[in-house]
Parts: C-alpha cells; structure tokens; sequence
C-alpha cells in the first residue's frame, strides 16, 4: 500500500500529532516538576507461528476475492488524482524463518495524475484463519519519474533482511487499538491507530454505515498523519483526497457500483 513517507498526496503534517504526543506525556513525579513525552506504543509481535494463512477471503473491512476492484478520484493542487485497486488473480509465496511458505494474494494499485500513470505496486497480504486478521507481506513499487527514470523507493518483502510481515486490518475492530502495518526497517514502517468507529459515510460511490477510522503515522516522517476510512462488505472508502467512486468485480452483473 501506499506508504506515507513517500506519498505527499495523503500526508498531511496536523495539530493531532502534536497533541497525541503531549496526551501520551508522562509526569515523573512532584520532585522532578517534568513532563516526559513518550512515543505511542504499538504491537509488533502477531504470533505468526499460530495461523494457517489463506490467500482469499474476507474480513469486515478488507476483502482479499480476486477481481475485487476499488476505484478512487480526488483534487489536489489542481490536479485530479486517480486510484485504481484490484484483488489480483495471482498469488505470490514468500518464506518466513519461523513459519515456513506462505501463500499471499497480490494486490495491484494504479495511481495517476491528470490521466498520467505515476505509480504502479504489487502488495502481498494473506488471512490468518484464526482470527480473520489480514497482514502484510511486501510490495514491489514501480514509481515512474518525470525524466523517464524508475524508482523502487518503499518496496520491501517480508523474510528478506530485517524485514517481517506486519497487520492491515484486524478481524475485528477495537477502538484505540495500535499496531504496525509495515515491518521494514529504514524502507516502511507505517503504523495504525484506530480512532473511530460507528461512522456514517456518503461518497460518490455510495452511502455506508457502521465505518471505522484509522490514522496512519510513521517514525521515518515524523508528524506525517494520514488517515482512512473502510466500511463493512465494501473495504476502503476514503484516504484524505481520494473517495470511492466505483467498487466491486468489474464484469459481473449487479456487482459494481
């Protein structure tokens, strides 16, 4: 997924980051007269070794079906942005030291500027039949420069260095809730906190009900803050600019919106 150290289109540096940290300030006691800002915790350890993965399926609010296709527009700076996230019929096997094989679903995202293709990526996630968590596996990034040029800036795989999977989305919600998303040390490490539950959101797209918040931060952006909004039977609806405008399985009758 698109990762918020390399992403100025849904990184907004805001007064909620500053005010998250002196929240999480300790007091150190009356003989001291000082308050200690402490980093926000957030759980690493997913006990892996526990799940059988799948690389199709469901939960609440991340659905991993192939030919699922999500399909966002937004303004910025003038500029009309445009993403395009499909369930791809292709899965990719990654090996993790303490697991052993695992086989992921890829997951395609294009994003274009003015009709411009910018960024393609594959991301890896799989289900933990247990608890219905979704985790994250890696993604290869192709990002197409103005001189012609390709980076792969943000692309990392889990078992390959330091890297390890992190979670996506849980089997279920629970508010204030922190954990990683990206295990990748130096390359990504977004994290989630979920802040919001019980919403009501109308887009283009739709009108849904009982939705969920996360905001996004990471420690190689300090006070970059994205956030998000999925919704039950649907998945992602919004992502700061962008808002659903069509989701569904593309072909199939009464399926697509």
């Amino acid at each position: 997924m698109k990762s918020l150290c390399r992403s100025g289109l849904r990184t907004v540096a805001v007064v909620a980051a500053v005010l998250a940290i002196a929240v999480a300030s300790t007091w150190l006691g009356p003989l001291s007269g000082i308050a200690v800002a402490q980093e926000p915790q957030f759980t690493t350890d997913f006990r892996l070794e526990d799940c059988e993965f799948v690389a199709r399926g469901a939960n609440p609010y991340f659905i991993l079906r192939p030919g699922y296709q999500l399909v966002f527009e937004g303004q910025e700076d003038g500029q009309t942005i445009r993403l395009v996230i499909t369930v791809l019929r292709e899965t990719k096997q990654i090996f993790l030291p303490d697991v052993g094989v695992v086989t992921t679903r890829v997951v395609e995202e294009r994003e274009s500027v003015d009709g411009e293709l910018v960024e393609v990526s594959r991301n890896f996630f799989a289900i933990c039949t247990k608890t219905g968590d979704v985790f994250y596996f890696g993604e290869r990034v192709n990002i197409f420069n103005p001189d012609g040029t390709v980076s792969h800036e943000g692309s990392w795989r889990a078992g390959v260095g330091d890297a390890v999977p992190g979670m996506i989305m849980p089997g279920t919600f629970l508010l204030g809730a922190r954990y990683v998303q990206e295990q990748a040390p130096d390359v990504a490490m977004d994290r989630s906190e979920h802040v919001a539950m019980g919403l009501e959101v109308n887009t283009t797209a739709g009108r849904f009900e009982k939705c969920v918040q996360v905001r996004e931060t990471t420690p190689l952006e300090p006070g970059a803050v994205g956030v998000k909004t999925y919704c039950p039977g649907v998945g992602l609806v919004s992502d700061g600019v962008l808002q659903l405008v069509e989701f569904g399985f593309p072909g199939a009758s009464g399926a697509a919106k």
